[in-house]
């Protein structure tokens, strides 16, 4: 038999062994043709352009004009530097926060305390974006939020928040941080359960106390996974989503608020610029896929971890 026919048949062999697995994955599969590579072919129009009457393929060509506009607004350097530290910041603060709560709450022995925080910490991973910045408006509220009163109860002035520039970068990512945490924290969770444990019992015997261990111990054995999880973050540091910038920004607010997801948003939907804002939009892509393929290098090169 060929090479090329053994390969064949092995891969027919896993096919019909995995064929449980793989019809539980169709649904995967489809959603990911269906609503993230079938509509790519729509990325012409930043090419083109577009009207809504001659449609994709037969409006006019105008190759990089929406990129060379948009490269020599004055807007895009305020919408780049916002972008950016927006996102370095949600990275740089809020990825961190979920592997020590995994850590520590690993640590907790006292079960149905454990499961009482974690069930709390992940609830709001199921409240909408709406209701996470209606709470963080109520929160904030300069007349009746807690806020403010416990700021008044401790003799501070009472603060304008969400009009104030200074506070939206931080309001931003605390809340980013309250609302994702303990889901994100499921996962390295699920790493720690797949550590060896009688590496703990020859640490316990060695006379290791708790915080070596999991210095020595935990946090080396969710490496790989910690790895994995900042690639995927670093490639989604310059997608921001319009969704909760949009609910919590305001005139007041957008020097530092305004981000490429919000001008596409306001260019496509409010302007009617479709190509203009598919340009935008895929300048956007573009950087974020250059920086996950450069943070899996980097991690691949000097760590010897990556997603590939």
């Amino acid at each position: 038999m060929t090479p090329s026919r053994m390969r064949w048949v092995n891969f027919w062999k896993h096919i019909k062994r995995d064929k449980q697995l793989l019809v539980l994955f169709i649904p995967c599969i489809l959603f990911y043709a269906i609503f993230r590579y079938g509509p790519m072919y729509g990325l012409i129009i930043a090419f083109k352009d577009y009207s809504v009457y001659k449609g994709v393929f037969d409006s006019k060509w105008v190759g990089l004009k929406h990129f060379i506009k948009f490269f020599s607004n004055q807007d895009f350097l305020i919408l780049f530097t916002n972008t950016f530290l927006l996102g370095f910041y949600t990275l740089l603060f809020g990825f961190a926060f979920p592997i020590l709560f995994a850590v520590f709450l690993n640590e907790v022995r006292i079960k149905w305390f454990k499961k009482s925080i974690q069930t709390f910490s992940y609830l709001p991973s199921f409240l909408s974006v709406v209701i996470i910045c209606s709470m963080i408006i109520d929160f904030l509220s300069p007349t009746n939020g807690i806020v403010n009163q416990v700021l008044s109860y401790f003799g501070f002035e009472k603060k304008h928040f969400l009009i104030d520039a200074a506070w939206f970068r931080p309001i931003y990512v605390i809340s980013d941080i309250w609302a994702t945490m303990g889901y994100q924290a499921i996962i390295y969770l699920a790493a720690v359960a797949g550590i060896n444990p009688s590496l703990y019992e020859a640490a316990k015997v060695d006379g290791a106390k708790r915080l070596q261990m999991m210095r020595h111990i935990t946090i080396p054995g969710i490496m790989p996974t910690i790895v994995v999880m900042f690639i995927l973050n670093m490639g989604n540091m310059f997608r921001i989503g319009y969704e909760k910038v949009l609910l919590l920004y305001n005139p007041m607010t957008y020097s530092v608020a305004d981000v490429f997801s919000t001008y596409v948003y306001r260019k496509g939907f409010l302007e009617s610029s479709y190509s203009y804002a598919a340009a935008v939009g895929m300048f956007e892509s573009a950087v974020a896929l250059v920086m996950l393929l450069g943070a899996n290098y980097v991690s691949k090169r000097f760590g010897g971890n990556s997603l590939w």
